[in-house]
């Protein structure tokens, strides 16, 4: 199993006696402080989450919410260094069912979603893999394990009436035998009049096709408000993104899986996504690159 979902694992098994112990008992590790710490601010289900203020998350039964900053210092105890200032929460079913998920926040702006047609999800694939070793030099000074970028899970697909973003990348650790378990990262984005909101499932892969339906269902549990929505937006006044829908993924995700070089193919052959603002995008690579605060939710 994944590091970080045995971690998870460890957290569910220990619901019990962590809400059961004494205050004297202090817990033996950073680790264990950090899961106790996220149970005593978790919120369960049935609940109506609101996520800053732009939309709401309906919480389903049998799942428990962990709000900032308590979802931060957990995510760290998994092996995830870094502020995690956009994160806003974390999910997790209320029995251990081998995922969680991470609940996030970006004002970017509108995303313009017309190059949506446009994207050849090989090279994006390959931007990912050209990036890891950077990342992975990262990861091991913050102590996180190195890890390697297998191949899609599911590939980017959108839907332009719902203005929602799918996709799947499958990981595993660097040096792992070839027939190692795998984790992965199910990736869903809905997106708004200011900004997106992004939900990453985390789980292994063989696990995917029982847990898909899970993160399908919180994805369709957030509501923007009234006039937060996608088609609220009105180009006299609001702000527009510095990227589209193709360099979300590449961007945006690369950030989240940890990776940081971008391919210089998919620049060439993607340029148009880039024009405009693109070098403050690569800045916000560049940065992230010096204090990996948008590190792998793995």
């Amino acid at each position: 199993m994944h590091p970080a979902l045995a971690l998870l694992a460890l957290l569910m098994l220990g619901l019990p006696q962590a809400l059961r112990a004494a205050p004297e008992q202090a817990p033996a590790n950073p680790a264990q402080q950090a899961f106790q710490n996220a149970l005593q601010a978790a919120r369960e289900g049935p609940a109506e989450v609101a996520l800053d203020q732009q939309a709401t998350l309906q919480l389903p039964a049998g799942q428990r919410f962990v709000p900032q900053p308590q979802a931060a210092e957990l995510l760290r105890a998994m092996g995830n260094p870094g502020q995690h200032a956009d994160v806003r929460g974390l999910i997790f079913p209320a029995e251990a069912s081998g995922w969680f998920a991470i609940v996030s926040w970006d004002a970017a702006g509108y995303v313009k979603d017309d190059d949506a047609k446009e994207w050849n999800a090989e090279e994006l694939l390959q931007s990912y893999r050209d990036g890891t070793e950077a990342a992975n030099a990262e990861r091991q000074k913050a102590g996180a394990t190195p890890i390697e970028v297998v191949g899609w899970a599911e590939k980017p697909a959108y839907d332009a009436g719902t203005h929602r973003l799918v996709w799947a990348m499958s990981l595993r650790d660097q040096g792992a035998a070839a027939d190692a378990e795998q984790s992965v990262n199910y990736n869903t984005y809905a997106l708004g009049r200011e900004g997106y909101l992004s939900l990453n499932l985390v789980t292994d892969l063989k696990d995917l096709p029982a847990h898909r339906a899970a993160a399908q269902q919180l994805l369709g549990a957030i509501r923007y408000n009234e006039g937060k929505r996608y088609a609220d937006f009105d180009s006299s006044t609001d702000k527009v993104a510095e990227y589209g829908l193709a360099a979300l993924v590449l961007g945006v995700g690369a950030k989240k899986l940890g990776l940081f070089a971008v391919a210089a193919a998919f620049l060439l052959k993607f340029a148009k996504v880039f024009l405009i603002g693109g070098i403050a995008l690569l800045g916000v690579l560049g940065k992230f690159l010096k204090r990996g605060d948008k590190p792998s939710p793995t």
